[in-house]
């Protein structure tokens, strides 16, 4: 059995950053990351489009609005100083119709509230002095947005913290974890370790991780599946940065927009579709019996029942490249179906309460020894730096009081 200070389950973006701010605080300290596939960032943090976002929606004073705002400023130091392409190439928010207007009303509040400087609102003429190809009444202009390569900042991150002598055990997943009066034990299918704290960021298992540590989380993680297009070699032109709709408050995801990669590709999307399983991409099986659980869960069956329409709708146009390009089509009008090429596939976890409500911020608890991050999606990824240092001050008073139970 090996023990150390702080065992982190999960290798993504969240559970890297926390072992690089515990690192950083306290010298000495031995950290172990459990990640169970045979790489880090496999799921969320190496599967979307790269964006790191400005902070614009969130409610102001919010833990995300906060963190995003520390996390964005920090990534693209990060980028910067692991040498990692980044490019802060701010965003459109259009509105194409007078409709939207109040609520692009709304979003430059908020933005402003969350300390967004530089804002610029533009009419049709301005719209399209940014992006030729975009169309709408009115949009939001945000220079902070752009996009980075979060797979390669993980990469890089796990080799450093290695070398920094954490140790990053990959194909390790959790099977038990036991309290002791020390701490934790943390079983593997091949491996027992022993840990004064125990820090899960497991993301698309966080709620599986929690409840093996005997925790009670009140929500649980529904599973969305993204679905990518790509623009094709010869519309690559349309799109020159990033161009988002109007966020429709009825609804509980963004809504198709398009997105400039730091390689140069475009990605178009992502819908939101259930996800059958919350590991089914592309290249999986669905997973029924997962499906069949989530069916069990109350909150689930009350979300489906508010959102049944929207849900219908965004699985039709998952099915039909025409209907996807006529909702990229509001925002980009010389878009054709045929300039669709297909792209990847991600899956966001989303905490889900018993009342069916989408947990809007980011959930983190602690339970005796144990933290636990039960929902940290978009901007998770951008705020990924911000969480990791939250997450070390809540480790902090755990590994001071010797990690009792």
């Amino acid at each position: 059995m090996s023990g150390y200070d702080v065992c982190i389950v999960g290798g993504g973006l969240v559970g890297l950053s926390t072992a690089e701010a515990l690192q950083s605080s306290h010298d000495g300290i031995s950290i172990a990351i459990l990640e169970k596939e045979q790489k880090v960032a496999l799921h969320q943090s190496g599967r979307n489009s790269g964006v790191v976002h400005s902070g614009l929606y969130y409610k102001p004073g919010s833990l995300k609005a906060k963190l995003c705002a520390e996390g964005r400023e920090a990534t693209y130091a990060m980028a910067e100083e692991l040498g990692v392409p980044a490019r802060r190439s701010g965003k459109l928010v259009v509105a194409v119709d007078r409709k939207e207007i109040p609520r692009l009303d709304e979003l430059e509040r908020r933005g402003r509230e969350n300390g967004l400087e530089g804002m610029d609102r533009l009419g049709p003429d301005g719209i399209r002095s940014i992006e030729p190809n975009a169309a709408g009444v009115e949009a939001l202009y945000i220079p902070q947005a752009g996009v980075v390569d979060f797979a390669a900042i993980a990469r890089v991150r796990a080799k450093r913290l290695t070398a920094q002598g954490a140790s990053v055990l990959t194909s390790q997943p959790v099977v038990a974890i036991n309290h002791e009066s020390t701490g934790v034990i943390i079983r593997t299918p091949d491996r027992e370790i022993r840990a004064r704290c125990l820090v899960n960021c497991a993301g698309l298992q966080a709620d599986l991780v929690a409840h093996l540590a005997g925790a009670n989380p009140k929500v649980r993680i529904v599973p969305f599946r993204g679905e990518y297009y790509t623009l094709t070699e010869e519309a690559i032109g349309l799109v020159r940065s990033l161009i988002y709709p109007v966020p429709d408050p009825r609804f509980p995801f963004l809504g198709v927009h398009f997105t400039r990669r730091v390689d140069g590709g475009v990605d178009v999307g992502p819908n939101a579709v259930l996800a059958i399983g919350r590991e089914h991409y592309k290249d999986t099986k669905p997973e029924w019996k997962e499906l069949i659980a989530l069916l069990g869960y109350p909150g689930f069956r009350k979300l489906a029942a508010r959102h049944a329409v929207s849900g219908i709708r965004e699985l039709v146009n998952s099915m039909w490249r025409r209907n996807y390009a006529r909702s990229a089509r509001r925002l980009v009008p010389a878009l054709r179906a045929n300039q669709l090429s297909e792209g990847g596939v991600g899956i966001r976890a989303q905490a889900v309460d018993r009342a069916g409500r989408l947990v809007d911020d980011f959930v983190i608890e602690t339970v005796g020894s144990t933290v636990h991050v039960l929902n940290a999606p978009s901007p998770g990824a951008t705020a990924s730096p911000a969480i990791g240092r939250y997450i070390a001050m809540r480790v902090e008073p755990i590994l001071r009081g010797g990690g009792t139970r």
